[in-house]
């Protein structure tokens, strides 16, 4: 898929929802952008502020003008979900940036999480653009159980902080479909795996292992991951709930072996040649550099 083509979801019978690759770190097959050509055009996550000018793109494909769309729905707040959400909102006038009530003041007010993001992502900040404030009277807060209507289609609210504490999932019950966030994990359509994302400073073992349990329990047919694409359910979500026990165990086992970060995360990430191949090396390690932070935060927060 080249980056910024533009595909249907065409999975379990889904209907006018779309997708594209945003090429994010210069890498195709890791960042997603859904688009939903409903009575209320809605872009859930925008990619980041180097990339965000394919939602145009697509919109326009789809014939949507950008006064035209109506909501934007960032996920979360992590900056390759929500970095284009202050350009995006320039773009399209009359949009409503919905994001769940934790998440709101870092759009409006983004410099805590451009440091954090630099904090995290180290040399890899080169990929990114700082953030446009969202104009606070353009942002709605949201909750668990609150509800996005589209007109012809609603997305229902579901928090799950268990990845980040501003993180929700949005599920259209109708279509079976769920937005999943990062609360699936990481989804490699070529090698058809699921990778855990494990992210500093919040990740949560025990409330991401229940969100992915609460997940299950919508009982979707279709999942739409931001990292990569749409995918049937299957036991997916059952299977992402163990996958993360085990890499935290997994992480916990090499930090009694090893003292030098850079040589727990190189065992952890042992060359994963096929991971390399989707992604490239550069940023599959990384991505194994960044979850091993988080459960090392965790795991220090129960130590504490």
């Amino acid at each position: 898929m080249a980056i910024g083509e533009l595909r249907a979801v065409d999975l379990g019978g889904v209907s006018d929802c779309y997708y594209y690759d945003t090429g994010m770190f210069d890498a195709t097959g890791y960042t997603s952008v859904y688009v939903l050509d409903a009575e209320r055009p809605a872009v859930v996550d925008t990619g980041n502020g180097a990339n965000w000018r394919l939602v145009l793109d697509a919109l326009a494909e789809l014939d949507v003008a950008p006064e035209e769309l109506a909501v934007i729905a960032p996920t979360h707040v992590h900056l390759d979900h929500a970095g284009g959400a202050g350009y995006l909102a320039e773009a399209c006038p009359n949009a409503e940036v919905v994001v769940h009530e934790l998440g709101a003041p870092h759009l409006v007010d983004p410099e805590r999480l451009i440091e954090g993001t630099k904090r995290a992502v180290g040399a890899e900040w080169e990929y990114y653009a700082d953030p446009v404030p969202v104009p606070a009277d353009r942002v709605r807060e949201l909750t668990d159980g609150d509800a996005v209507d589209l007109g012809d289609r609603t997305l229902e609210v579901h928090h799950v902080p268990g990845h980040a504490p501003h993180q929700v999932a949005f599920h259209d019950p109708a279509e079976a479909l769920l937005f999943t966030a990062d609360a699936a994990g990481i989804y490699v359509d070529p090698l058809d795996a699921l990778q855990p994302t494990t992210p500093p400073p919040n990740f949560d073992l025990a409330q991401a292992v229940a969100d992915a349990e609460r997940l299950a329990d919508l009982d979707p047919e279709v999942l739409c991951y931001p990292h990569f694409g749409p995918a049937r359910r299957g036991d997916r979500l059952e299977r992402y709930a163990g996958l993360l026990e085990d890499w935290v165990d997994d992480v916990a086992a090499a930090r009694e072996r090893f003292e030098d970060l850079d040589d727990l995360v190189d065992h952890l990430f042992a060359g994963d040649e096929a991971l390399c191949d989707v992604w490239g090396e550069r940023r599959a390690r990384a991505n194994v550099a960044l979850n091993v932070d988080g459960v090392l935060l965790a795991l220090d927060r129960q130590l504490a």
